[in-house]
């Protein structure tokens, strides 16, 4: 049994043919340049077609936003056009009488941890997702959870501080200060109300890549907003280790990378806040299959279908 895996991110497209074993036939990646709405739904479409010499026998995908699983269509933030895109109806029509399943892509990372990944074994693990946004899967006693709008795991807008500032509303208090974009804005922030900063953070178009590399430059400010995200990754942590018992979080995406040096800092963060029985008994780990975590999830979705 084979089966066709794609994860659609805000950038690019990765496309795979699964052995059931979960080996990687046939793998492609293709940016998505500057394609919006139906041009995207065509990519995954023509990604379909493309594939069937292989003879798969499903097809699962992961969207960077919500999957509404009773109609079939999706949001997904960062794809102008796909407000309520009707990707199941599309992908239907050219996968035939094949099992089509789609999946938001934080659900897809834990579930491919699951089967080939960090948390193989476990029944409760959650991954934390950070790169430009962040979001987390949470598997709890063996069953994904969804939530009554398929939207579980937008942790994004955990409350992580107070007062209420007015930029939380459009991405929440946990991403606008710890995400990748939140990163390099709160960063930017600092080194223009620094009277006299020259440092390597007093630059246009700030990344968070910049405030890694200026953190390993011992920059005073990269320090002050890396040790912030620390405490934050930290907080949030705690609170999904009390809610959830899990035997694991998995930190992942592409933030997750650089600060995977940070994970025994982030654990004695969380150590301070979380229920401490639940806390002795989870570890916390760096995704194990990396970029290609919601290409496993898409195909362990589509074998599941």
């Amino acid at each position: 049994m084979k089966a066709l895996a794609i994860d659609l991110g805000g950038t690019k497209m990765a496309v795979a043919v699964f052995s059931e074993d979960g080996v990687i036939l046939e793998k492609h990646v293709h940016p998505l340049g500057s394609r919006s709405g139906e041009a995207v739904g065509a990519m995954i479409t023509e990604a379909v077609q493309n594939m069937q010499k292989h003879e798969f026998h499903a097809v699962g995908i992961a969207v960077p936003g919500i999957s509404r699983r009773q109609t079939g269509t999706v949001w997904a933030p960062n794809i102008p056009g796909w407000e309520n895109y009707p990707l199941l109806k599309e992908v239907n029509a050219v996968a035939g009488p094949l099992p089509v399943r789609i999946e938001g892509d934080r659900s897809c990372y834990i579930m491919g941890e699951a089967w080939k990944g960090g948390a193989q074994g476990c029944s409760n693990a959650i991954y934390l997702a950070v790169g430009t946004g962040i979001g987390a899967g949470i598997m709890a006693d063996g069953c994904l959870l969804h939530g009554a709008s398929d939207i579980s795991g937008a942790i994004g807008w955990m409350a992580l501080q107070r007062p209420f500032l007015d930029e939380y509303t459009a991405c929440g208090c946990f991403e606008s200060m710890a995400s990748g974009e939140g990163i390099a804005k709160v960063a930017a922030a600092l080194a223009g109300r620094e009277a006299g900063y020259a440092g390597p953070l007093k630059k246009d178009q700030l990344q968070a890549k910049d405030v890694f590399d200026a953190y390993q430059q011992k920059d005073r400010i990269a320090f002050t907003v890396i040790n912030q995200c620390i405490e934050l990754w930290g907080m949030a942590a705690a609170n999904l280790v009390s809610l959830f018992n899990p035997e694991k979080i998995i930190f992942g995406g592409g933030v997750f990378g650089p600060a995977v040096q940070f994970l025994p800092a982030i654990a004695a963060e969380a150590a301070r806040w979380a229920q401490p029985v639940s806390m002795e008994q989870v570890r916390f780990e760096a995704s194990a299959l990396h970029s290609d975590a919601g290409l496993y999830g898409a195909a362990c979705l589509a074998f599941h279908a």
